[in-house]
Formats: C-alpha cells, sequence, structure tokens
C-alpha cells in the first residue's frame, strides 16, 4: 500500500493554521472568563465583595479564591504549552524537509500534541465555578479536577428536600485534610472508568492514607480480585492454616507466595513482625513465657474473669493474637497496614476480622465499648509525645470503665522511659501487672496491663 506523505510547505501552513486557530481559543476562553469580571469582584475589592469571598454571606460557604485564580492560571498555562509546542514544531520545519512526514503521522501528531492538551483546557475551562448567590458551595470545588473527585466532594441534596434519617438534609463525603497536599496523587487515584474494574493501585490508596488523605473518597469502580480465587477454609482450619497463595494479589509485593515471607528470606520487603507468616512458631505466643515481659493469655483472662468479650488489637501482625483469643471465645478486632506483606488479606483468610486504618484516623468505636485494648510491635519509642497523646485518649474513650489495657513489650531507648510511663499512667489506670525489663544495653521492655477506672459526671 502506497504511504502518502505531506509536503513540507503544507505542515508548515498546517501549523500556522492551527496557531491562528489556538489563537482563536484564547480569545474565546478569555471572553468567558469575561462574566468574574463582569460582577466586579477582581475590579472592584471593596469589602462587601470581598465578603461575598471569603465569608459566609447570603447563604453559602467559605469561597476558596486562590483555587479559583490557580484553576485560571492552570488553564493559562496549558494553552500557553500548546503554543510553545507549535511554535517549536514550526521551527524544526528544516528537518522535516529531510524526510516528509506521512499522514498517519500527521494524524499522531495532531492528536497527541494538540487535540488532547486542547481537550484539557477545555475540560479545565468548564470546571471553574464561581459561588451562586443564596446557594451552598463547596469551598474545595475549584481545587480538584477530576471530575470524580468534584462529584464526591460536592454536598448532595436529599431527596425532595426531606429529611434524612440522622435528621440533616444534605450529605457531605468526607476526605482526609491532607488530600490538598496530595493532589496529584489524589487525581491519579480517582482517574478511572466508572462502572469498569478499577486499577490494582491499592498501594497508590495507602501512600494516600499514611500521608493524611484519610479518609480516601469512595470510588466507583469494581476492585479485582485475584484471577485463580479459592473458596477459604472452614473457621476450624484457617486460625491456623498458611492461606493459598492463588488468594492474593501479589503484583504490588515484592514476594510472590507466603513462602517468600519467611523471616529466612532477606528479601521479603518487610522488616516488622519478623516471624508472624510462620503459623508455627506463632502458635507458642501468649501460651508459654520466654521472657518476663510476656503475659498470658490466660493470667490475663483471669484478672477479669467472664467480662473480656470483644476487643481491639493495635498490632502489625498477621491476625494471631486475634486467632489466639478466639480459642477463648474474645472476639478481636485486628488493625492491619499492607506493609510490604499482604497482612490484611492474611487476617482475612484466616477467618478473623481486618480492619484496615492508619493512625491519622479516630477509631470507628462508640465511647466505653472495648472490653480490651491490646498492643504489640506497633508505637515502639518512634512516635511523637503528642501525637501518641492523642492516641491514648482515643483508646481512653473507646475502652469501656473497668476494661484493659494491654501493652505487649512496648520498647524504647532507656532515656525516653520515664517520658513514655508518663505518658501511660497519666489517666490514672489501676496497674494490674507491670514489668520492665531490657531489651538490650540501650533499649528496655515495658509490659503492662492496665484497668481503666471508672468515670461518671
Amino acid at each position: 500500500m502506497e504511504t502518502r506523505h505531506i509536503p513540507r510547505s503544507s505542515f508548515t501552513r498546517a501549523i500556522v493554521i492551527l496557531q491562528i486557530i489556538l489563537v482563536v481559543f484564547v480569545i474565546l476562553s478569555v471572553a468567558s472568563l469575561h462574566h468574574f469580571f463582569h460582577v466586579g469582584y477582581f475590579l472592584d475589592a471593596n469589602e462587601e465583595n470581598c465578603q461575598k469571598f471569603q465569608t459566609m454571606s447570603n447563604g453559602y460557604a467559605d469561597y476558596d479564591l486562590t483555587a479559583l485564580h490557580d484553576r485560571v492560571e492552570e488553564v493559562l498555562a496549558r494553552i500557553s504549552d500548546i503554543q510553545n509546542k507549535l511554535q517549536s514544531s514550526l521551527k524544526n520545519k528544516r528537518s522535516i524537509a529531510v524526510k516528509n512526514i506521512t499522514h498517519t503521522e500527521f494524524r499522531i501528531f495532531l492528536e497527541e500534541q494538540v487535540m488532547q492538551p486542547l481537550y484539557s483546557v477545555h475540560v479545565a475551562l468548564t470546571l471553574v465555578r464561581i459561588p451562586k448567590p443564596d446557594a451552598v458551595e463547596d469551598p474545595l470545588i475549584n481545587f480538584f479536577t477530576v471530575e470524580e473527585t468534584r462529584k464526591y466532594i460536592t454536598g448532595k441534596g436529599n431527596k425532595d428536600g426531606k429529611l434524612s434519617v440522622y435528621g440533616t438534609n444534605r450529605t457531605y463525603n468526607t476526605i482526609g485534610h491532607a488530600c490538598v497536599l496530595m493532589r496529584k496523587e489524589l487525581e491519579e487515584y480517582m482517574d478511572y472508568d466508572m462502572g469498569s474494574y478499577c486499577k490494582d493501585d491499592w498501594n497508590l490508596a495507602q501512600k494516600l492514607m499514611l500521608g493524611g488523605c484519610d479518609p480516601l473518597p469512595r470510588r466507583r469502580c469494581l476492585a479485582p480480585a485475584s484471577n485463580l480465587y479459592q473458596k477459604p477454609l472452614p473457621i476450624n482450619m484457617s486460625l491456623w492454616t498458611m492461606p493459598d497463595d492463588r488468594n492474593v494479589r501479589w503484583s504490588n509485593y515484592k514476594c510472590r507466595d507466603f513462602k517468600c515471607l519467611s523471616s529466612r528470606n532477606p528479601r521479603r520487603s518487610f522488616s516488622k513482625c519478623i516471624g508472624c507468616f510462620e503459623f508455627e512458631k506463632e502458635k507458642l505466643r501468649w501460651v508459654s513465657n520466654v521472657s518476663l515481659a510476656d503475659f498470658l493469655i490466660a493470667d490475663v483472662l483471669a484478672v477479669k474473669p467472664g467480662e473480656i468479650r470483644i476487643g481491639l488489637d493495635v498490632s502489625v501482625g498477621t491476625g494471631s493474637f486475634a486467632a489466639r483469643m478466639r480459642e477463648w471465645n474474645v472476639t478481636i478486632v485486628s488493625t492491619s497496614l499492607n506493609l510490604g506483606a499482604p497482612f490484611s488479606e492474611t487476617i482475612a483468610l484466616r477467618g478473623l476480622i481486618p480492619l484496615y486504618v492508619t493512625l491519622n484516623q479516630r477509631l470507628p468505636f462508640f465511647d466505653n465499648t472495648m472490653d480490651l485494648i491490646h498492643s504489640s510491635v506497633f508505637l515502639d519509642g518512634w512516635i511523637d509525645l503528642q501525637l501518641l497523646d492523642f492516641f491514648l485518649f482515643d483508646w481512653d474513650r473507646v475502652l469501656r470503665p473497668g476494661g484493659l489495657l494491654w501493652l505487649d513489650k512496648f520498647f524504647c531507648s532507656r532515656k525516653d522511659l520515664d517520658d513514655y510511663i508518663y505518658m501511660f499512667l497519666q489517666f490514672r489506670y489501676k496497674k494490674r501487672k507491670w514489668v520492665i525489663s531490657f531489651k538490650s544495653k540501650d533499649e528496655v521492655y515495658l509490659s503492662a496491663l492496665l484497668e481503666k477506672p471508672p468515670r461518671s459526671l
């Protein structure tokens, strides 16, 4: 088949025509922004007009004028980028003369370098919004550009103006405040085809969560599962049986099976909870003493016989504490993050409950509801004292009067021990068990079982 070429002069004329079209587009874009100036907000910056943007006035919320300015600047920057690309192509016409461009190459050039950028500019312009008088506007509406993100954060009024079961007439979906600092990553996460399969990007979601963009927006796509997923084992077998490799999506891990996660493999890609994927070793924990800092489950439950029924395990692990407590008819919810290994999937495949949360989030439990909170291999002396303070107060909130806080081999440097002891004892819990032992020359273990006192107004 004969390939048709475009002469150099024709290509040059096409580029010039595209530049003329771009100039016209810029004029129309500026005209579309004319209504900003027409209302007088930018030209007549008096106190009354500023209040319309900056304060609660006429029924709409604080409006982010900076985000509006940034959005317009982004549009202008995209237009300028297209102009520069066209000028660069025109300047390179001598190199084009060496080999005439084909129609296919020219079409690809137009699609990739002109039409797609112009369309993105068009979308960015249509997304620019100003506050409407006597209407509730969302402060971040001009900050995010991906349409799904904007739809998510926009408040949703109830059908026919009726009150919801919660007594509200409008629902706002929540996102973490640090999402504004991670806009690029969030918009990558929210850029998907609605109703189709989500990308296998849970690691991006976790990165956002750990960065403070927590809670994440909901997405309207279908979460993919392993192509070889097998039915789970019955509960009498699953607690201490290694899950099937085929039930995990391994694409975002260095390892590709559970055997690779052995403590003997230096490339397992995680450093916390070494050996927690070796269930034969895990079976010995909390039922046999290795050191004075190891408390036995039987001894802990004997402190409050018959009273410990539900609890929370705030640790890094595969759910072995919850599995062992289940044998004592105690239901434990295990917090989890996939820090280099499939911790959440492993907990669930064992027939236990993983709670996928970060330190950034308030515990999703009501006040005075938990009988037990257990923590191991988690805080370990790295945590800022003020952050720890917020964390401990949240634990105190969900722990019921008479409930137990079990610090399981918390370790820190010897010089910081007094500070941490103060943090743990400030709530005036009753000491049921208290052991301090050496971990190394410069580090110590602290294991404690503390009982929350009754409190009433």
